[in-house]
């Protein structure tokens, strides 16, 4: 087994997130129930080997769209996009936390609601106070659920996906590892999907040019929001502050237990920490190029 690999049962602080196309069903759009409780008990047994597991989660619009009968409702302008997305949001964001509420209840745990922007971290007091929120919440042996605040966010605030957020967070609270769920296995040389010779990397040592320009021509599932290239972004925030990262296949959640376990799962990104990275000027740049 990797040396790496072994290293995973030993981390302590995880950060898990999960995509909208791995928390609904394709057909309908509809939550998908049996995946939801799979991951929490997953994430509730992580907890019971005395780690620490946050959970970044998408799907509350996708659930305020079901909730709201406008899963086929089409939007004719920006304006008028963001303020159906934030309603959606206001709505689908409460469905989503009862629901994590319940599941996680069932297994004797305590799940808690952290909702951020790019605001979080850009201001000083925030990211502060964020730090000390979640830090918190852990020791007292909670599980935050992390998403970004869509019903306030416009385009100047948004962080815009859940892997970079994900990142985000791991970084803000000195993560261990870092977990992005997907529906594709890992990395590869090209899109799999739509190229059967692209070869499965399974470790990056380190995160070139090269790479990082392979993931800008990909897109993610109609209903996320993050393709390979925010997984990337996601792995340069993570590895320079010191994460290691994996991204996995979601369609068999146990896969989480598997890592954990040093199992050879996914596409481990190292650690390489960088003392002249900073978070919140990385934060700020984001959506400006």
């Amino acid at each position: 087994m990797n040396h790496l690999r072994e290293q995973m049962r030993d981390k302590k602080r995880i950060v898990v997130k999960i995509g909208s196309s791995s928390l609904t069903h394709r057909e309908t759009g509809d939550m998908d129930y049996i995946r939801m409780e799979r991951l929490v008990r997953e994430l509730s047994n992580i907890r019971n080997q005395g780690r620490e597991v946050i959970l970044v989660t998408s799907g509350a619009i996708a659930a305020g769209k079901n909730a709201l009968n406008m899963k086929d409702v089409r939007v004719d302008s920006r304006v008028e996009s963001l303020a159906v997305k934030q309603a959606c949001s206001a709505v689908g964001q409460a469905r989503l936390m009862m629901t994590y509420q319940k599941i996680f209840a069932e297994y004797n745990q305590v799940a808690a609601q952290i909702l951020m922007t790019k605001n979080t971290i850009l201001d000083n007091l925030n990211r502060y106070n964020a730090h000390n929120t979640f830090s918190e919440l852990l020791k007292l042996g909670a599980i935050p659920i992390v998403n970004e605040n869509d019903t306030v966010a416009t385009y100047e605030i948004e962080i815009g996906d859940n892997d970079t957020l994900s990142a985000i967070v791991a970084a803000l609270v000195d993560a261990d590892l870092l977990i992005l769920l997907s529906d594709i296995d890992g990395l590869y040389t090209d899109d799999p999907r739509r190229n059967p010779d692209a070869e499965f990397i399974g470790q990056v040592d380190e995160l070139t040019d090269e790479l990082l320009e392979m993931g800008k021509g990909t897109t993610g599932s109609s209903v996320g929001t993050g393709g390979m290239n925010t997984k990337l972004v996601a792995a340069q925030i993570a590895t320079k502050s010191n994460v290691d990262m994996i991204i996995a296949n979601s369609r068999d959640i146990g896969v989480l237990h598997r890592i954990l376990d040093g199992e050879n799962e996914g596409t481990l990104f190292v650690a390489h920490e960088d003392e002249r990275f900073d978070l919140p000027v990385f934060v700020g740049s984001l959506h400006k190029a």
